[in-house]
């Protein structure tokens, strides 16, 4: 046996490596891609306007498919394309829905809608009073929703730059990665009572 012949061969093995390599590489980015750019994509938390259900530095991967096919109900934490910066993303709660009114006066926040044309107290979050936005009144839109972060002291949130449109929208937590202590699935969920 020459010595040609093993060199052959392992010139033969490199080239299928390196084939089944990129062979792979490709499945992966056929994946990944549409997944990552259609379906769920990762999220950061920054800043404590959602604390104590989000605090900064958490990890989410966030839910793009359900909206497509279901509206944000209230109580319903999403993120969003902030609309006087669309490259920038927000987490905030859903508290008001299109066609609802939502009036602000101090601490206390009522909705009203048909159902509730006294309205009812929006019963979520905290407020310490420090940092005030005046009493306010909304009537939301047909394709409008209004935010408020769970922490109002800290929440750059609807009551400031108005309604978010429904266009806006990009998903909901799916999960929770990081911190390892709080991984879980839906993280923030929260049902109000009316």
């Amino acid at each position: 046996m020459n010595d040609a012949q093993p060199r052959a061969l392992k010139h033969e093995s490199m080239k299928e490596s390196v084939f089944d390599f990129l062979k792979f590489a490709v499945i992966a980015i056929l994946v990944v891609i549409p997944v990552r750019l259609f379906i769920a994509q990762p999220f950061v938390v920054s800043g404590a306007s959602m604390v104590p259900a989000f605090e900064s530095g958490h990890y989410l991967i966030i839910d793009e498919v359900s909206y497509r096919f279901e509206e944000p109900k209230r109580g319903d934490v999403v993120i969003f394309r902030f609309p006087p910066q669309p490259s920038k993303f927000l987490i905030k709660r859903v508290a008001a829905l299109p066609g609802e009114t939502i009036e602000i006066k101090g601490e206390n926040i009522t909705i009203r809608n048909k159902e509730h044309p006294n309205g009812f107290l929006w019963r979520q979050g905290t407020v310490n009073e420090r940092r005030k936005t005046g009493d306010q009144k909304v009537v939301l839109g047909e394709n409008e929703y209004f935010v408020l972060g769970d922490n109002r002291d800290e929440s750059a949130d609807s009551r400031l730059w108005g309604p978010l449109p429904r266009k806006f929208i990009v998903g909901r937590p799916l999960v929770r990665l990081f911190p390892l202590d709080e991984i879980g699935v839906f993280p923030g969920e929260w049902s109000p009572t009316e």
